[in-house]
């Protein structure tokens, strides 16, 4: 395996910061003030709506729904204009802020084969889960008629294997985020396509 922007850490904050979280706001700043690619800014918007709804669906009480939220917000915030960093770069600023060490772990974790680090909690687990997945249906919905209305999980699956659909798309990374979350593949394509925000 590959790493392409290894992490060469395990620790991620304090244990001192736990509880520490910027609000939304405070992170669509940082994301408006970092990310200029407006369908990447989306993406993390997408990613960040399906955390906080999988969350809530869990019963989650309301602070630890927001750190699932931040952590789909924020974790390709660098990727825009500092992709040579990735991951590396919003580490630092999240440390820098003392945010809370489940988030920076959160989003150290969303590539094990980019990064080298192992997703453990449920959290980290989801995110990598949702990350990928959500592009790919956002990309097979804007080929359909009408979007995501009446999509299926059999079409999303059969779009899945085709190799020169969205090829940009780990599908290695689908199937391995599925196991790792022991949550199958056809449950996530039907939250996604229940839950994912709309252009």
């Amino acid at each position: 395996m590959e790493l392409t922007h290894p992490l060469n850490r395990t620790e991620f904050g304090s244990s001192d910061h736990i509880g520490n979280l910027m609000s939304e706001e405070q992170a669509m700043d940082l994301l408006r003030d970092w990310v200029k690619n407006e369908k990447l800014l989306f993406h993390m918007q997408q990613v960040g709506h399906l955390l906080k709804k999988y969350a809530e669906s869990k019963g989650l009480p309301s602070q630890e729904v927001h750190l699932w939220h931040l952590s789909g917000l924020l974790h390709d915030a660098d990727w825009d204009q500092w992709p040579d960093e990735h991951c590396k770069k919003i580490i630092a600023e999240l440390e820098a802020r003392n945010q809370d060490p489940r988030l920076i772990k959160a989003i150290a974790s969303h590539g094990p084969r980019y990064f080298g680090v192992d997703p453990d909690s449920e959290l980290d687990k989801m995110l990598y889960a949702f990350d990928e997945l959500s592009g790919f249906v956002h990309a097979y919905s804007l080929m359909r008629p009408h979007g995501y209305d009446g999509m299926e999980i059999k079409g999303v699956k059969k779009r899945l294997k085709d190799k020169s659909f969205a090829a940009q798309v780990s599908r290695d990374d689908i199937s391995d985020a599925s196991q790792r979350a022991a949550v199958p593949v056809e449950d996530l394509i039907q939250f996604v396509i229940d839950h994912q925000l709309r252009e």
